[in-house]
């Protein structure tokens, strides 16, 4: 395969190329800056200089490429009104400009990068493919961006571009610059004073299992389909509970959300003082007690995907900081 990449310098897009390239596929990586894209060039990687808001050379990345991974977005909760244009910019126009530049140079399969978030807050269910909706608004500007990127990307591929879906859960694993991977990152360097959100629902998949079911879906998904990559749903307190066993160290008493509420008018000023983002009003209405639990059973069953135990993931945390 010929595979034009984005966010290659990104947590699971990294992984996807050191996959690519480890079982012979030219990879050609799209990156701002080449002098921070060392580890792309070191595995073999045909670095492109550029970024989601040109489409013409997006365009012309595709051109003589087979295939396409778009991993490119931002990640981010708890955002300022000011960072709104930028994740709707990056989740959103980014979306349409590289699957449209892939449907434009004739790619035979493209895979785009979603996430079980567009399902919003699954009010303790478990949603699968095809769920609908059920909650009325959005939990957070990042949720909103990706869910609209989502129905765009399914446009593109109605128009005629062989469009494979994954959708990660809570994505972790050794490195994570994330605010989940900083959440635990800080619990196993004792750092966390308190638990804040400890009823929030998550589904967590390790970083090198999401990776494994990019190149599947690659390889083998279905166009028009998609595929939720999900390990077991648990509670950030339960996860933490795991974590503490494996690790020695004692779980942090929970924050009172209600305290939390009460410094969210103050959040641009004390929020990232305590560790938060400056937006508290949407940190909090993304992360009390909401859960975002989805099942990986179809990936399983159609394409062979497997996922490690929840305990084996955390293990390798603990390891890493050994």
């Amino acid at each position: 395969m010929r595979v034009f990449l984005t966010g290659g310098t990104g947590f699971i897009g990294g992984e996807v190329a050191r996959r690519l390239r480890a079982r012979g596929d030219d990879v050609r990586a799209l990156v701002r800056d080449p002098g921070t894209a060392s580890g792309l060039r070191d595995v073999g990687c045909q670095l492109v200089q550029g970024d989601l808001s040109d489409e013409a050379a997006l365009v012309d990345a595709c051109r003589g490429m087979t295939h396409v991974v778009h991993c490119a977005a931002v990640y981010a909760v708890g955002v300022p009104d000011s960072q709104r244009d930028e994740l709707v910019d990056a989740n959103v126009r980014g979306t349409e400009r590289v699957l449209g530049a892939a449907l434009t140079a004739g790619i035979s399969k493209a895979v785009y990068v979603s996430t079980v978030a567009v399902f919003g807050n699954t009010g303790g269910e478990i949603a699968c493919e095809g769920w609908e909706r059920t909650a009325t608004g959005y939990t957070s500007v990042y949720e909103e961006t990706k869910t609209c990127a989502h129905k765009r990307a399914q446009e593109i591929g109605a128009r005629g571009l062989p469009l494979v879906t994954v959708q990660p859960g809570a994505v972790y694993g050794p490195g994570d610059p994330s605010t989940f991977g900083e959440l635990l990152a800080q619990f196993l360097a004792g750092k966390l004073p308190g638990l804040p959100f400890p009823e929030l629902g998550v589904s967590p998949v390790h970083r090198d299992d999401v990776a494994a079911g990019i190149l599947l879906a690659l390889d083998d998904g279905v166009p028009g389909e998609s595929y939720v990559l999900t390990g077991d749903p648990v509670r950030v307190r339960e996860l933490i509970r795991e974590l503490s066993a494996l690790s020695g160290r004692r779980a942090p008493r929970t924050v009172p959300t209600v305290l939390l509420r009460a410094l969210a008018p103050a959040g641009r000023l004390v929020g990232p003082a305590l560790g938060f983002p400056p937006n508290m009003r949407e940190l909090i209405r993304s992360s009390d007690g909401v859960t975002f639990w989805a099942t990986g059973d179809k990936a399983r069953q159609e394409l062979g995907w497997t996922s490690r135990p929840l305990r084996e993931g955390l293990q390798e945390l603990v390891d890493a900081r050994a």
